[in-house]
C-alpha cells in the first residue's frame, strides 16, 4: 500500500453533479464481501475543451474528420494532465487516457476509491429488473471529486457495477409462432436497395454479455445461401467474446444482432464490442466504437433500460458518446424496448427506454408482420398483451424535443425538460412473426426491438454504400421526407396508439429501402 493510500488527511472535495444514485433493494450482503484492499477500476469522463460543441456539426449529415476531432472537440490536454497528477498523488493509477473521447481509466483499492470520491460502497446481492439474482458493488447518494477537479471531471462511472441494461429481445414460444422470416426475406419485404450489400463499410455492434462462434455463423450464413461478413470481436474493460454459456440469454442477443446485420449487409465488416453490463462498460464500448481507427457507418445497440434507471452522469456521458458518433458521420440505431409504454417500470407511469430516447440515436420500434414473399398482408403495432411483450415508445422525460420533431404531434412530456418522442422508425419485432436465427446450435424464432436495431444498421450501411456519404445524424432528413416509409396505422403499445404519420409506437413507419434511398439522394442533389 502506498503512502498516499495510507494518508488519512481530510481531502478537499466538491460535489459531482448528476452522480446521485439510489441503493438497490438489497437481498443480502455479498457472499464474497468487499475487502477494502481489493482493486477496482472506474472510468473518469472529462469536460470538452472550452467552447467546443460538436452538436453544431451533427445536423444535416455534416461530419468531422476523425483526425481533427480530438483537437476540436476532445479534452484539453491540460485537463488530462491535471487529472492524472491529482489522482496519482492520491493513490490511484491511471491505466489509460483518451483525448478524443475524454476518458481516463483508473484503478485503485476500494478504500482509496471510497476516500477520493466519497463513495459509500458495499458488496450486495440484489435482483435485476428481470428477476435474476446478481452480486455486485452497490453505492447510494452523491459522489464527490477533489476540489482541484471540480468542473473538469463530469462523471465517475463503474464504482457501482450493478447491471445497467437488459437485452431487448424475446424468444418465441413454439405454439405462438404464426409465421417467421429469414433476414433475407425481410430484406425483400422492406425493399432493401438492390445492388448493395454494405461492401466497404463497417457496422459496429454493442454487446453487454454473451458471445458467438465463427463456425456457427458460417453454418447460418451458408444455410441462407450467402457468404457472411467478416466478424471481429473486441473486448472492452476485460470483457470478451464468450459463447455457449447463455443460449436463452445474452448469446441469443449476440447471435440475433450479428445474423440479422450480417445477412442483410453481408459485404460489410462487423465489429462486435463486448463490454461488462455496467454504466462504465456501456459508455466505454460506445466510445471505443465511435472513435475506432476505422469509423463505422452505423452502431447497433440492442440493450437498454428506462431512463429513470440511469444516473444523470451516466446518461449524459453515453449521450455525449452519441454526439461524438454523429459528428464523425456515424448513425446509431437502438432498440426502443420490449415492454410497452411503461418500459417494464413498476411505478405506474410511462417511460421511454434509454439509450433509444437520446435525440442522437435512431430509435427503433417494433411491429407484427404478416407477409408472403414480398407481399404484405398486414403490419400493425407489436403488442402481445401483459407478459407477451410490446414495442417500447413514448416521450422522454429527460431529453428535450428536438426541432425536427416539433411538427409531428409528439404528446406532451411528463416532466419539464422532456419531450423527445420515441421511436423514430420501426420494423418487425413480434416474436410470433419473428426472425429465424441459429443460437448455440439450435434453430430458434426470436423477436424484440433488438432485431430492429441491427436491421436498420444494415440498411444504413447499404444506403451509405450507394451514396458514398455517411448519414450521421440522419433524423432531420428523415422527418422531412415525403416518402421512404410505409406507415403503420393500427395497434397500440399501451398508452399510445398508432395513427397516420409519426406515432409513439412505430415512429415514421417501416422502411421502403428503395424509396428511402431515392428520397435521400433527391434531397442531397
Amino acid at each position: 500500500m502506498t503512502s498516499a493510500e495510507n494518508d488519512q488527511t481530510p481531502l478537499h472535495l466538491s460535489p459531482l453533479p448528476g452522480s446521485e444514485r439510489p441503493s438497490v433493494d438489497v437481498l443480502r450482503p455479498s457472499a464474497h464481501g468487499l475487502p477494502p484492499d481489493s482493486t477496482v477500476e472506474a472510468t473518469i469522463v472529462l469536460r470538452r475543451r472550452p467552447g467546443a460543441d460538436p452538436g453544431a456539426d451533427t445536423s444535416g449529415g455534416a461530419r468531422i474528420d476523425r483526425a481533427d476531432f480530438a483537437a476540436a472537440y476532445g479534452a484539453d490536454p491540460a485537463d488530462i494532465s491535471l487529472v492524472e497528477k491529482t489522482l496519482g498523488d492520491l493513490g490511484l493509477t491511471v491505466l489509460s487516457a483518451d483525448l478524443a473521447s475524454r476518458r481516463l481509466r483508473v484503478s485503485g483499492t476500494i478504500s482509496t476509491m471510497s476516500r477520493v470520491f466519497a463513495a459509500r460502497l458495499e458488496g450486495v446481492t440484489s435482483r435485476t429488473i428481470d428477476g435474476a439474482e446478481v452480486e455486485h458493488r452497490n453505492r447510494s447518494g452523491q459522489l464527490m471529486v477533489p476540489t482541484a477537479l471540480d468542473g473538469v471531471v463530469i462523471a465517475v462511472l463503474g464504482l457501482d457495477n450493478r447491471p445497467q441494461a437488459r437485452a431487448e429481445f424475446r424468444v418465441a414460444e413454439t405454439r405462438a409462432v404464426t409465421t417467421s422470416y429469414t433476414p433475407l426475406e425481410l430484406g425483400e419485404i422492406y425493399r432493401f436497395p438492390i445492388g448493395t450489400d454494405g461492401s466497404g463499410r463497417t457496422i459496429a455492434i454493442i454487446e453487454l454479455g454473451g458471445g458467438f462462434a465463427q463456425t456457427e455463423l458460417d453454418t447460418y450464413f451458408s444455410g441462407l445461401g450467402i457468404t457472411g461478413p467478416t466478424v471481429t470481436a473486441v473486448g472492452v474493460n476485460g470483457a470478451e467474446n464468450h459463447p455457449g454459456a447463455d443460449p436463452t440469454g445474452a448469446d441469443g442477443e449476440v447471435l440475433l444482432d450479428i445474423e440479422v446485420a450480417g445477412a442483410l449487409s453481408p459485404g460489410a465488416d462487423l465489429v462486435v464490442y463486448f463490454a461488462p453490463n455496467t454504466d462504465d462498460g456501456f459508455v466505454d464500448a460506445v466510445s471505443e466504437a465511435a472513435h475506432a481507427a476505422i469509423t463505422p457507418v452505423s452502431i447497433s445497440i440492442s440493450w437498454g433500460l428506462n431512463e429513470d434507471a440511469w444516473t444523470e452522469q451516466a446518461r449524459r456521458s453515453l449521450d455525449d458518446a452519441f454526439i461524438d458518433a454523429a459528428a464523425l458521420g456515424i448513425t446509431v440505431t437502438a432498440a426502443a424496448g420490449d415492454n410497452g409504454s411503461s418500459d417494464g417500470a413498476t411505478d405506474g407511469r410511462d417511460h421511454a427506454d434509454f439509450p433509444a430516447s437520446s435525440p442522437h440515436v435512431l430509435a427503433c420500434g417494433g411491429t407484427s408482420l404478416r407477409a408472403t414473399a414480398a407481399v404484405v398482408a398486414s403490419e400493425t403495432v407489436w403488442n402481445n398483451g401483459p407478459g407477451g411483450g410490446a414495442t417500447g415508445g413514448g416521450v422522454s422525460s429527460v431529453f428535450a424535443r428536438p426541432i425536427w420533431q416539433t411538427h409531428v404531434g409528439v404528446p406532451a412530456a411528463s416532466r419539464p425538460g422532456g419531450g423527445r418522442g420515441v421511436p423514430d422508425v420501426s420494423a418487425v419485432a413480434d416474436p410470433s412473426t419473428g426472425y429465424e436465427i441459429l443460437v448455440d446450435g439450435e434453430h430458434r424464432i426470436l423477436g424484440g426491438t433488438s432485431a430492429v436495431a441491427p436491421l436498420w444498421a444494415a440498411l444504413i450501411a447499404r444506403i451509405v454504400q450507394s451514396t458514398g456519404e455517411p448519414l450521421g445524424l440522419v433524423h432531420p432528413r428523415l422527418y422531412e421526407l415525403a416518402s421512404g416509409f410505409r406507415d403503420v396505422v393500427a395497434g397500440d403499445n399501451g398508452t399510445f396508439e398508432a395513427r397516420v404519420g409519426w406515432d409513439a409506437c412505430t415512429g415514421l413507419g417501416v422502411p421502403d429501402g428503395i424509396a428511402l434511398l431515392a428520397a435521400l439522394e433527391a434531397r442531397t442533389n
